[in-house]
């Protein structure tokens, strides 16, 4: 497992929300590239980056803040928000994103999600599973579904993806520490790999997350307890490493 800072960009700075509420905004960083070059040098291996006006507008908004980072740090990239059209994923890819992640796209175009996996590969497509009270959540968290995280999984397996993002919108923002039984049921319940999101108060939560043990889940996204200082960037790589030898960054 590995850790993945969150550089969450809106109004073209770097913030948190809290339960997804774009009215409970903390301000971390004017500059997201500021934010970004801070936990790589750090130490972080990867970053996990979203576009947070993107996401609610339906179309991208910061791709220039992404070229700017893939310029400037040399870790992976995993960038989302706003990608509903096979022109804006591509757009992302060519702007330097390593990874994408398909939000509201993964569930309600799937023609859009086969498109993004040719020409992008499945190593380099992920979708977003973000549940809200037990069903999916989408349109930058403004909506709910009626399917729960197993059944879009399983659809999207079926599909091809062999990757995802499963985020506690309960959880986030909220430092109320990760659903460990939601991250179990659903790594489970899955041939794919999962990054884990939502609610990351402590050490102790990531060590947790590390102690279950699941082959699939390959890493854990902070943002607001990183932001915070409640830990480190080195202090979590360090306890991720205690972990059957540490795991290199996805590529």
């Amino acid at each position: 497992m590995i850790l993945l800072p969150a550089v969450d960009i809106r109004g073209g700075r770097a913030v948190r929300l809290r339960l997804g509420d774009f009215d409970a905004e903390t301000v971390y960083a004017d500059s997201p590239l500021a934010a970004a070059r801070a936990w790589v040098e750090a130490g972080a291996r990867a970053l996990h980056v979203v576009d947070l006006d993107g996401a609610r507008s339906g179309e991208p908004r910061h791709l220039d803040e992404l070229e700017r980072m893939a310029e400037e740090v040399d870790v992976p990239i995993q960038w989302g928000g706003g990608l509903r059209s096979i022109d804006d994923v591509r757009a992302a890819l060519e702007a330097g994103a390593d990874r994408v992640v398909l939000g509201t796209a993964g569930l309600r175009t799937p023609e859009l999600l086969d498109a993004a996996l040719e020409i992008g590969g499945a190593e380099r497509v992920r979708v977003a599973v973000d549940v809200r009270g037990g069903w999916i959540s989408v349109s930058g968290w403004t909506e709910r579904s009626e399917v729960r995280a197993e059944e879009l999984v399983e659809r999207l397996e079926a599909r091809g993806v062999e990757r995802f993002v499963h985020t506690s919108v309960d959880r986030d923002g909220t430092l109320e520490g990760p659903d460990v039984e939601a991250v179990r049921r659903l790594a489970t319940a899955m041939r794919g790999r999962l990054i884990v999101s939502g609610g990351i108060a402590s050490l102790g939560d990531i060590e947790v997350l590390r102690d279950l043990a699941l082959p699939n889940v390959e890493g854990v996204i902070a943002g607001k307890a990183l932001y915070e200082r409640r830990f480190t960037v080195a202090e979590a790589n360090a306890a991720l490493e205690r972990s059957r030898g540490g795991a290199p960054a996805p590529r």
